[in-house]
């Protein structure tokens, strides 16, 4: 548990780490600011705009890293497993402890095998979908073949057909 602790905090840090770095360096690219009629003259060895570019990296590593913490929180033991162990008093018997905490993974067991179930499920169901999707699938692109083929032979008919005598 400590060490998700840690990670949770070093990610945290890194996080803000990269806030106070996007801050620092889009402040450092700002193009400076005119003040009323006096003129600045802009560091010609700056690129042009390179403030979009650090805006989408810091973004992008930002994000990463909130990511990684949203991980790191939701490996966590739940609310419902460390309540017993925080709740524990010096004179609590520890085999009573152990059978809570057996419980509560047996709950935690049978959830999980609904889960699998409800999964299991579902990708039958979606296998199903997928099936009548391709034979429909098939079926339509026979439809379109016919239809190229009527055309086809429609259009190269056309003009072997023979044309009545003009009177």
């Amino acid at each position: 548990m400590a060490d998700r602790l840690t990670q949770l905090q070093d990610a945290v840090n890194s996080l803000a780490d990269q806030f106070c770095n996007a801050i620092g360096v889009l402040q450092q690219c700002a193009p400076p600011a005119s003040f009323n009629n006096i003129q600045t003259t802009i560091n010609k060895d700056q690129p042009s705009n390179p403030t979009e570019e650090y805006a989408q990296l810091f973004a992008a590593l930002i994000a990463r890293t909130a990511k990684d913490v949203d991980v790191l929180i939701d490996s966590l033991p739940s609310e419902e497993s460390t309540a017993a162990l925080q709740h524990m008093e010096p004179g609590v018997d520890w085999l009573e402890s152990v059978t809570t905490l057996v419980a509560i993974q047996v709950r935690l067991a049978a959830s999980l095998r609904q889960l699998e179930e409800e999964n299991h499920d579902a990708a039958a169901r979606l296998e199903e979908v997928v099936y009548r999707g391709d034979l429909l699938l098939e079926k339509i692109q026979s439809a379109l073949a016919d239809i190229a083929q009527s055309q086809l032979r429609t259009r190269s008919g056309g003009p072997s057909q023979t044309t009545p005598p003009e009177s």
